[in-house]
């Protein structure tokens, strides 16, 4: 027994001493290896914190090479001899073609080869004859040095400091601060971005802006000067999302970089690159439509359709109607009043991006639109929350407008004036229109011409559209497609119509051959809502299956219409739809990018 206890004594003392030699002999080891990954680790432990703020982490221990126009990842501490880590971005912005998107148009040039830099170091030279050309681009300027600030991690945003940044405005040099760059560490000290706008001083885009831009770099010693030039505020403002996209951060240098000499000349190739958001079947807030528009401008798409108001409800506070918002929005908390309107107007001209409203008419109307009985203004809508709904609507719940109540035409023309005040001068103004429902007016009304009826009723729109809009009538009214845009009614020359059906429906062809100009959004491309399966108990689904970012970068309606020169030039442009039965701001950026930024390459 005493031996069995000393022989325990003795193996527990002896592995005591082998645990000891590992721990001694494995931390003496560590002072072998190379400075590197111990500078990894423990850098990654000191700026773990700081790096939780960004989606792109540190990869210390992988290199990338180019190969054959690709980035081919290597792991750094086994298979290279003591070359300098290249980072991803690095590698990716400098391997292959150019990465700006969408791929400029005319004319790219480029050289693989980058310089440092640090984003004081870079400052505004502008040359315009315009004034409020020269105010908004400032502000546009301090958008495109605070994003940068982010990618060099100087900063973290702030949204209420950028609402009430971009509000103001600011030193004329728009210069960060003197620049810490020295020789040793950068190749550029001094960063001049010389911007020229010639030909226009209006800062309200419309189906006429020039929106070509022109850039081109210069390098003398450390002194970089990026030009870019340009007709109108749009085009320098794409000029200067394309220059921002030269730009990347080198998390091995952390300092930015940008390729050492570029040449692009730049135009669209459609005058309306749209997307639409439906903020009434779910409120979406002011941040999350702020976030979207800047997605927006890095697509260089510029309009923006706000799809403000629908039976499901009206978040909109009129100031001549508060009962509008009153009765149909959700809570208090879920509506938009016009300092709100106003704030997204401004973070999207900023941007480039002109901000279309809609409160669709007649149809999609009913919950806002209730009160009119009980203040003396009779039935402003009919059908309201109706059931069966299959039998008086698209989808539930149920309302279209009352086609012969003056006070319902009297409210829209408010609701116009308020809409156009606030968001600015335009030449295209977005109606609504949508699947109006013939049953529903056929039950109150003793009409043998319904399709008459919704001719009076849209005619009667675009008057009060007219003198809302101080008796000047908008180049372009926008009406979405249904079997009643058909109707010889409408004047051509002014209705754009919005085509929402299967890209092969023969509405496509009969509108263009009876003169209409059209808007593309094909349900079966360019539908972000799509794919999600069913929403109500009876009807079909929504619509299916899912689009893909390469449905909606593939589709060429225009090619397979075969669009002769003449024809093609009704076709304005395009634009992506999120109705927003099954998604609310949570999912929003998920349902909207990659694919909205191939609508604007397409």
């Amino acid at each position: 027994m005493a031996l069995t206890v000393s022989l325990r004594k003795f193996l527990f003392l002896l592995l005591s001493i082998t645990a000891f030699i590992v721990f001694v002999f494995y931390w003496s080891q560590t002072t072998l290896k190379p400075p590197s990954i111990i500078t990894t680790f423990e850098n990654s432990l000191k700026t773990r914190v700081n790096q939780d703020h960004f989606s792109i982490p540190t990869e210390k221990t992988w290199t990338y090479k180019c190969e054959s126009d690709k980035c081919v990842r290597y792991h750094y501490l086994t298979e290279t001899n003591g070359e300098k880590r290249v980072p991803f971005m690095t590698c990716s912005m400098t391997c292959g073609d150019v990465n700006v998107w969408p791929h400029p148009t005319r004319r790219v040039g480029v050289l693989s080869s980058s310089l440092k830099f640090s984003v004081e170091s870079l400052q505004l030279k502008m040359s315009t004859s315009f004034h409020e050309v020269d105010r908004l681009y400032r502000k546009s300027f301090h958008v495109f040095l605070r994003e940068l600030k982010q990618i060099q991690k100087i900063e973290f945003f702030d949204h209420a400091k950028v609402a009430e940044n971009e509000r103001q405005s600011f030193n004329p040099e728009d210069k960060v601060k003197p620049s810490k760059c020295v020789k040793s560490h950068c190749d550029i000290i001094n960063f001049i971005v010389e911007v020229h706008v010639l030909k226009s001083g209006n800062v309200h885009i419309d189906l006429e802006t020039d929106e070509s831009y022109n850039l081109t770099s210069t390098l003398d010693n450390n002194n970089m000067v990026a030009k870019i030039t340009a007709n109108t505020f749009f085009g320098a403002r794409h000029g200067l999302s394309t220059l921002q996209q030269l730009i990347w951060y080198d998390e091995e240098d952390d300092l930015l970089r940008i390729l050492s000499r570029f040449v692009i000349n730049d135009a669209p190739k459609f005058k309306y690159r749209g997307l639409m958001l439906d903020t009434s079947r779910n409120y979406f807030s002011v941040d999350s439509i702020k976030r979207t528009l800047a997605g927006m401008s890095y697509a260089k798409l510029n309009r923006f359709h706000w799809h403000l108001t629908d039976s499901q409800s009206f978040p909109f506070v009129s100031k001549y109607y508060p009962e509008l918002a009153a009765y149909g929005a959700y809570s208090d908390r879920e509506t938009y009043t016009h300092e709100d309107v106003q704030e997204v107007v401004e973070y999207a001209k900023i941007r480039g991006i002109q901000v279309i409203p809609e409160i669709d008419a007649p149809a999609h109307a009913g919950n806002g639109w209730e009160w009119g009985p009980k203040k003396g203004l009779g039935d402003l809508s009919l059908c309201i929350n109706q059931q069966p709904w299959k039998f008086y609507c698209g989808e539930p719940p149920c309302g279209q407008l009352n086609p012969k109540n003056n006070n319902t035409y009297l409210i829209l023309q408010k609701l116009y004036e308020e809409l156009l005040n606030l968001t600015g001068p335009t030449d295209y103004f977005h109606l609504g229109g949508d699947e109006v429902n013939l049953e529903c007016w056929g039950q109150y009304f003793n009409e043998t011409d319904l399709r008459g009826l919704w001719c009076d009723f849209m005619l009667q729109v675009m008057n009060r559209l007219k003198i809302a809009n101080k008796n000047v009538m908008p180049k372009f009214v926008g009406v979405w497609s249904s079997g009643l845009t058909s109707t010889r009614c409408l004047p051509k020359s002014q209705v754009a119509v919005q085509v929402w059906g299967g890209s092969t429906w023969t509405e496509n062809y009969d509108l263009i051959e009876n003169g209409f100009n059209v808007i593309i959004s094909h349900v079966d491309a360019w539908y972000l809502d799509c794919g999600f399966g069913s929403w109500r108990q009876t009807g079909d689904a929504a619509c299916s299956p899912y689009r893909t970012w390469q449905n909606v970068y593939k589709h060429k309606p225009w090619e397979k219409m075969r669009l002769d020169g003449m024809r093609k030039k009704q076709v304005l442009g395009g634009e992506v739809c999120l109705w927003t039965e099954q998604v609310d701001e949570n999912g929003l950026d998920n349902r909207l990018w990659p694919r909205t930024a191939a609508l604007g390459e397409r």
